[in-house]
């Protein structure tokens, strides 16, 4: 009875083996795509000793590498099974348009170039802040249903960034940096009248697309929510300017790879991604209009006051 159990067992492990030299190509390829996010997490958290032609970090890799290739060695038919499920898996979602191989080339690209080039955080908990300056005149100032409002809004997404596609989830949060970038390309700042506090309704700025920060930062605001889009303006001493949400960490990992590699890959070359997280855990980037893309630095890091409008 043992014996046939163990001749069943190597007859079914026989089906789901590959033949050389397809196995060992496999498992190689597999262990490639393992252990660069892993070397990279390590290399990130370890003291360089500085040797010599970075003679550590070549020793570290081929060191995972062999590891992970041991194990994947000992678990060659668990590991053949699961890679054939997981492809079956991705064709299944390929051929229905959910989630299959596209997405999965863009969010392994998206880890690997957010462990590679991090963000940089304003790591701040909003709370125990002053009272917004003109809190009632801005709220009503941002009109975002005013038909003018609502039409730029959709303009800027005809003209920007229309044809970007494979980011479903994000679509919303691309055409609100469609609008980031109209409003970038069209505004020209211009101060209060003199002796006075001069605040300008959306529908008032989308008629010359001037005015000083806090008109900048309410027309940013409202074209935002016209699309869907939640934003909040941030005071500091002297200035206003407006943040956009964005979701949490996971989400960044996205954010990041789009901004610098797909929508504003010039305006951001060699730069930081820079963001504010609130006590919740989620991220707003900075939409000032000193910023040449979304998450550009700050002007002014320091928070008094902070208006989401939800």
């Amino acid at each position: 009875m043992i014996q046939e159990t163990k001749t069943k067992i190597q007859h079914l492990r026989s089906k789901f083996q590959l033949k050389r030299p397809w196995n060992n190509i496999v498992i190689f390829l597999l262990n490639i795509l393992i252990t660069i996010p892993i070397f990279i997490i390590i290399h990130q958290n370890i003291i360089d000793p500085e040797w010599p032609f970075q003679i550590d970090r070549i020793l570290l890799f081929i060191a995972i590498i062999a590891i992970i290739q041991l194990i994947l060695r000992l678990l060659r038919t668990i590991t053949i099974i699961a890679l054939g499920i997981y492809l079956l898996v991705l064709m299944y979602g390929t051929t229905i348009g959910n989630y299959g191989f596209s997405e999965v080339f863009e969010d392994y690209r998206s880890m690997m170039y957010l462990m590679l080039d991090n963000a940089n955080p304003q790591d701040l908990i909003i709370s125990k802040l002053l009272p917004f300056p003109n809190k009632t005149k801005i709220l009503n100032a941002i009109d975002f249903q005013n038909p003018k409002v609502r039409n730029f809004a959709l303009m800027a997404t005809t003209e920007n960034f229309r044809d970007v596609k494979g980011y479903h989830e994000y679509r919303m949060i691309i055409q609100c940096f469609a609008v980031f970038k109209e409003v970038k390309q069209r505004w020209n700042y211009v101060d209060d009248p003199k002796g006075k506090e001069y605040i300008a309704a959306a529908s008032e700025s989308v008629m010359h697309f001037s005015g000083d920060c806090d008109d900048h930062a309410i027309m940013m605001a409202a074209s935002i929510r016209a699309v869907g889009g939640t934003p909040r303006l941030i005071h500091t001493g002297g200035h206003i300017y407006p943040e956009m949400l964005i979701g949490d960490k996971k989400d960044l990992e996205t954010i990041n790879y789009l901004i610098k590699e797909v929508l504003f890959q010039r305006e951001s070359k060699g730069k930081e991604i820079h963001y504010h997280i609130d006590e919740r855990g989620q991220i707003w980037l900075n939409l000032d209009y000193t910023a040449k893309y979304p998450g550009g630095p700050f002007m002014s890091e320091e928070i008094l006051g902070a208006l989401t409008l939800n």
